[in-house]
């Protein structure tokens, strides 16, 4: 019970680190989504939704952390990783962190609309496991109110 105790609160804090960068991809206009990748206990990369940015329909937070971990390894595979994304994969996100072989996921919200869970649950690496609902209040709430200003501004 400890050891689970222990996980979800280190679930927790490296979560925080994905809304941070959530937070960044708002301030910049983008659908506020945010990425981390962690290897061995340290965070390798970093990442927000740039899709208006970049004017790219893939350039979701999970693609752009993914490509700065492989770069930051020196590999494709990140076999011993785990991806905190604010954010249930899309189907897309999920197929690329399936070829990546990532071992382990964990989300904030889910997606009911367009979520891999849905859609695609078998994307996935067979050995990885997925973790949902880690600061899901704080992921949904950013989602929300970004959507609901968009929509009030048109």
């Amino acid at each position: 019970m400890a050891q689970e105790e222990e996980q979800r609160k280190k679930d927790e804090q490296l979560m925080a680190k994905a809304v941070a960068e959530a937070q960044i991809a708002l301030e910049a206009g983008e659908v506020p989504i945010g990425a981390v990748i962690v290897c061995n206990d340290r965070v390798i990369a970093r990442a927000h939704n740039l899709t208006e940015t970049l004017c790219d329909v893939t350039a979701h937070a999970e693609m752009q952390a993914i490509t700065a971990a492989a770069n930051m390894l020196g590999g494709k595979y990140l076999t011993d990783c785990t991806l905190y994304v604010t954010v249930e994969p899309c189907p897309m996100c999920a197929g690329a962190i399936g070829w990546a072989q990532i071992k382990r996921i964990v989300y904030g919200a889910r997606d009911e609309k367009s979520g891999f869970e849905k859609y695609a649950p078998g994307v996935l690496h067979p050995k990885a496991t997925v973790t949902g609902g880690v600061l899901e209040e704080e992921c949904k709430d950013l989602m929300q109110n970004f959507f609901k200003a968009r929509r009030k501004h048109g």
